[in-house]
């Protein structure tokens, strides 16, 4: 505060300054300062309001989280009845809707307003002398409630106009919703506490409006766009609907940024159509747009019907949640040997298209929402989503309806299903031999930090495959050129070079070949350690849980999963097969007592001596460990030639860097 100001004036300035930055922010779309720079000004001004509490004014925006809980909400008349709006579902009620309008105006061509329809809760919103007074809900369209404190800690909604030729009294209407981010971190937060979750952001909006407590409405981050004018005194309203809306923009309401202004019957289906294609990508949740005539004198020759104007009609997405009938559980193994839950059910119609199955996703999904075969449950599709199980209707539950228990052993292949602790998901342990998994687990086994196959990529892999030359990896060392050269798009010379790749890849090490097997939870880092430990595959193959606890950053479940993946003899059978047909590798090297044992690296840049990767084994064969990423708990970070940003999170955490002459130094 400059010393020729004072605490009233520099108050002024900053409520002033801070709801332009809000109109840019909310309104505009188009921030003009940071974030810090918007804090700093908001504590200068809470500190003079708390140095001098008579500055505070109704409109300040430090008061948009304010007031005593409310015993309960006053009822509010609205002046001019806040209408519903009749419904389309086809594009035939659209082209009804637009003849009969340019019939009755004898035009060629109307021009209509188009915009999302947002999933929300209508509200209105009073305005005197530019100053929010009231807020309340739609109600039954004649009456609603005051949410006065509520709306208040909206930041996307005005507390003042601005630009000061705004009428005495305006009425603003429009739709306070959640944003898809605010309803998933809102879920996440009932979660954490136990608490029930809401089953989509509409609800969780009105709820969150409802609260007694705007503290609490406060907390939802909810967001308001408006739609148009109520009741308005000492205002000239303009010749259009879109330049209505244009004038509240002006006055810092917030509009939506998806207004167009369209023509006849082909401008509505056009929008319509490019929104329906957008709806999925949109940061809020919509179920259609709304038309409206733009000429609001036209608006007035046509007037109402019933509780709706005759001038504006919501098109309506195909709904994306149906009621139907839960007719079994069965289980899909995926490419990973993730076992899914799927529903079968009555064919619904949702989302566009009939939906027979629908995703339960896990035991745990399926034991939270109760749902049991015979139920009838809800079913939501939201675009190319796979449709989900979203709940059940519980009113509906005939007697006997039976609980899922996820099976024991895999459909596809016989071996067993197992959870490991603290996991959400099931898997199948027959890696090696499930058909379900078989291209997965071949790409895999031929990737190059596993058994470096060249030439074996996914469209080979594909055919062989679906040829059923190939059901799994130990059918590789068995292909001949004939087989190969005789695939799509191979030939003579596609072929030996992957029958001589084939042959070269016999020659590996052991940490290669056990992680080329694909074990659950075995990374290269974790098959090292295995083969140092046991020094070879027949200890290891016979080791349980408690013994293979015993090899260092190894826990019960990294160890349930290995134990589980060699107690099955199909496994045990294709790794066999393997060995016998020439796969093998030298004696492992037993880690190097060093100084670095034990130790953290982290390597960025490029090397001379040695790939990154060579230098990562070598560093392992000694006993360090070599991490992605650079923490307090990193000991060296070796920098090569055009570094990444490691090198700058290890100088800002003060990690000790070494240039790869002192790397070598090192592993000498």
């Amino acid at each position: 505060m400059s010393k020729h100001s004072t605490p009233k004036d520099r108050a002024a300035k900053l409520r002033d300054e801070i709801n332009y930055h809000n109109y840019r922010y909310y309104v505009l779309d188009d921030p003009e300062i940071p974030d810090a720079e918007y804090d700093r000004l908001m504590r200068e001004l809470q500190e003079i309001e708390q140095a001098h509490s008579e500055l505070i004014t109704p409109d300040s925006p430090t008061q948009r989280v304010g007031g005593a809980p409310l015993e309960e909400f006053a009822k509010v008349r609205h002046r001019v009845p806040m209408l519903s709006l009749n419904n389309a579902f086809s594009d035939e009620e659209v082209d009804d809707f637009v003849r009969r309008i340019q019939e009755r105006m004898n035009s060629e061509e109307c021009e209509f307003t188009a915009e999302p329809k947002m999933d929300g809760l209508a509200i209105s919103l009073v305005y005197e002398k530019g100053l929010l007074v009231q807020g309340s809900t739609r109600g039954d369209g004649t009456t609603g409630e005051d949410v006065t404190q509520n709306v208040r800690t909206i930041p996307s909604i005005a507390l003042r106009l601005i630009d000061q030729d705004y009428p005495p009294r305006l009425e603003v209407r429009g739709e306070v919703y959640m944003t898809r981010a605010a309803f998933a971190a809102l879920n996440r937060r009932q979660a954490e506490n136990d608490e029930k979750l809401f089953a989509n952001p509409r609800n969780a909006a009105a709820g969150a409006l409802r609260q007694l407590d705007p503290r609490i409405t406060a907390q939802r981050n909810l967001e308001f766009v408006s739609y148009g004018i109520g009741h308005v005194e000492g205002w000239d309203l303009p010749a259009t609907q879109s330049a209505t809306l244009e004038q509240l923009k002006k006055w810092g309401v917030r509009i939506s940024s998806e207004l167009e202004v369209v023509r006849g019957e082909k401008g509505c289906l056009d929008y319509y159509a490019r929104m329906q294609a957008r709806r999925d990508g949109l940061p809020f949740e919509i179920d259609g747009v709304v038309y409206k005539l733009n000429a609001l004198e036209q608006q007035q020759a046509m007037g109402f019907v019933a509780k709706a104007p005759r001038w504006a009609l919501a098109h309506k997405f195909p709904a994306q949640e149906e009621s139907t009938r839960l007719l079994g559980i069965d289980v899909q193994v995926g490419r990973t040997g993730a076992i899914t839950p799927v529903a079968r059910l009555e064919p619904v119609f949702v989302g566009g298209v009939t939906v027979t199955n629908a995703t339960l996703h896990n035991q745990d999904e399926i034991d939270r929402k109760d749902v049991r075969v015979g139920d009838t449950v809800i079913v939501r599709r939201a675009g190319d989503v796979i449709p989900e199980v979203a709940g059940v209707v519980l009113s509906r539950r005939p007697q006997g309806a039976k609980k899922f228990h996820m099976p024991t052993h895999c459909p596809v292949c016989g071996s067993n299903i197992v959870r490991e602790e603290g996991e959400a998901i099931a898997y199948c342990t027959g890696g090696l031999v499930c058909a379900a998994q078989r291209k997965g687990a071949i790409a895999h086994f031929a990737s190059r930090r596993a058994m470096d196959i060249e030439g074996l990529g996914h469209k080979l892999i594909d055919q062989l495959v679906d040829t059923e030359l190939v059901h799994n990896v130990s059918d590789i060392y068995a292909l001949t050129m004939k087989q190969l050269a005789d695939l799509e798009r191979m030939g003579e010379k596609s072929a030996q070079n992957l029958v001589d790749g084939i042959e070269a890849s016999k020659a590996t090490t052991l940490p290669r070949f056990l992680y080329a097997l694909g074990i659950r939870n075995v990374g290269e880092a974790t098959a090292l350690g295995l083969a140092q430990h046991f020094g070879d595959l027949k200890p290891l193959i016979h080791a349980d849980a408690e013994a293979l606890q015993q090899v260092p950053d190894i826990g019960p479940v990294v160890a349930q999963s290995i134990a589980s993946f060699f107690s099955e003899a199909h496994n045990r059978k294709v790794i066999e097969k393997l060995v016998s047909a020439g796969i093998h590798w030298p004696e492992v090297e037993r880690p190097a007592e060093s100084a670095i044992a034990g130790k953290t690296f982290v390597i960025t840049g490029t090397l001379d001596a040695m790939s990154r990767d060579e230098a990562k084994v070598k560093l392992q064969q000694r006993g360090a460990k070599v991490s992605g990423s650079v923490s307090k708990k990193t000991d060296y970070v070796i920098v090569g030639a055009d570094p990444g940003s490691k090198a700058d999170k290890a100088r800002e955490l003060g990690v000790e860097i070494l240039d790869e002459a002192a790397l070598l130094k090192l592993l000498a």
